[in-house]
């Protein structure tokens, strides 16, 4: 289970890394470098330390690391002391739930420990946090792994039950060193960081919630992501195993009449359904899910919401597909109820839409049956359909 998550500071927690350059910056220009934000981003994710031994040597300045080191400390401190820490939005509101859901944190951070408590003081975070760990507790500095080996060890726990956040590349790759799954939080003031290894990426911590933690240590460990749980249904994500039940279900003729390309579809799912699992729903939270009887504990069908350009716009669609025992007995109509609660409370997603077939008079009446209202008649996929929509 999760128990812990372990996040960076700088550019996740507080907004500094625009601060820190312009310190370092300021500094460097006293020795006649004239370096820019780009020469700044390399040392993003790794220690302070790390930047002055570097700065030093590929400079072949006179002063020793030990002595850039502190007027690079100095110069932050004192734009600190004038414009204060910013916290990153949603994080002030997004911490004490964690804390709330019994998860521990910690911090394992690049910057010193003095450095590090004043700023969680700043924003009035220091109390939620169990442990706050720096790299001057290490050896070696991020991409190193550790950093996220010791807050594993101070925290008492394994990496099977920590996540981390991190914005930069040397972050994400000190994380995964260390064998932990990670979200890798876009910061665009922490510059051109390749995030690609992270386990997904986040743009706003705004609305996040515990959950969306726990889903994401959920797939990491190969765990599906159970959606809906309703009066005869279970609606959860598929994983690799649940694919080859799908095949009855579109071979049924009366099924595989309304889904295009059926036959390139199946081997589809067999080569890409990995994929699938890891960055589609990891990545937008949603996808398309598989829908289980309670009775037979079996899989019925798929239902789910996708990203699709619908006669040129881009649209948040629902999808469905169930065997043809299971038609006639309101399972459509309760499977998408449920996705669309699971939409709006979760999601916050307020607009879906669902092309359908003019001759799928089933769908039809599910979807007037939701609420759904036609907007209009296009061609989609080359087939005569009809655009329903809802606001919810």
């Amino acid at each position: 289970m999760l128990r812990a998550i372990i996040f960076d500071m700088d550019g996740v927690l507080v907004d500094s890394e625009p601060q820190h350059g312009k310190a370092s910056l300021e500094v460097l220009k006293r020795y006649g470098i004239n370096a820019d934000m780009e020469y700044h981003e390399q040392f993003i994710g790794s220690s302070t330390a790390n930047m002055a031994k570097q700065v030093v040597e590929e400079h072949h300045l006179s002063v020793t690391p030990e002595q850039l080191l502190e007027e690079l400390n100095q110069a932050k401190r004192a734009i600190h002391r004038k414009e204060g820490y910013i916290p990153l939005p949603g994080i002030q509101e997004m911490i004490p739930l964690l804390t709330q859901a019994g998860i521990k944190l910690a911090i394992a951070s690049s910057s010193n420990p003095t450095e590090i408590e004043t700023a969680l003081k700043s924003i009035h975070l220091k109390k939620y946090f169990d442990k706050l760990i720096s790299s001057s507790h290490t050896k070696h500095p991020k991409p190193a792994p550790d950093i996220y080996e010791l807050a594993l060890k101070e925290l008492g726990i394994n990496a099977s039950e920590a996540i981390v956040v991190e914005d930069s590349e040397n972050g994400v790759a000190s994380a995964k060193a260390a064998g932990l799954p990670c979200v890798g939080y876009v910061n665009p003031h922490s510059g051109k960081q390749d995030l690609s290894e992270a386990d997904v990426l986040l743009e706003s911590f705004e609305g996040i919630t515990p959950s969306f933690y726990q889903h994401i240590w959920q797939r990491s460990h190969g765990e599906a992501v159970t959606i809906a749980n309703t009066r005869r249904l279970i609606i959860r994500e598929l994983v690799v195993d649940d694919i080859p039940a799908l095949y009855p279900i579109y071979q049924d003729p009366d099924v595989a009449k309304f889904i295009d390309d059926i036959e390139e579809y199946k081997e589809k799912e067999i080569a890409k359904q990995e994929a699938y699992i890891r960055n589609v729903y990891s990545f937008y939270g949603y996808g398309l899910w598989g829908v289980f009887s309670k009775t037979t504990q079996g899989l019925i069908g798929r239902c789910g919401i996708e990203n699709q350009v619908i006669d040129g716009k881009q649209e948040i669609m629902l999808s469905y597909l169930l065997d043809s025992d299971h038609w006639g007995y309101g399972y459509a109509l309760e499977c998408c109820k449920a996705v669309f609660e699971y939409a709006v409370d979760v999601l916050h997603i307020h607009r879906i839409v669902a092309v359908i077939d003019k001759e799928n008079s089933r769908s039809i009446r599910t979807a007037e049956n939701l609420g759904m209202k036609p907007e209009k008649e296009l061609t989609y996929k080359g087939r005569d359909s009809i655009l329903y929509s809802i606001k919810l």
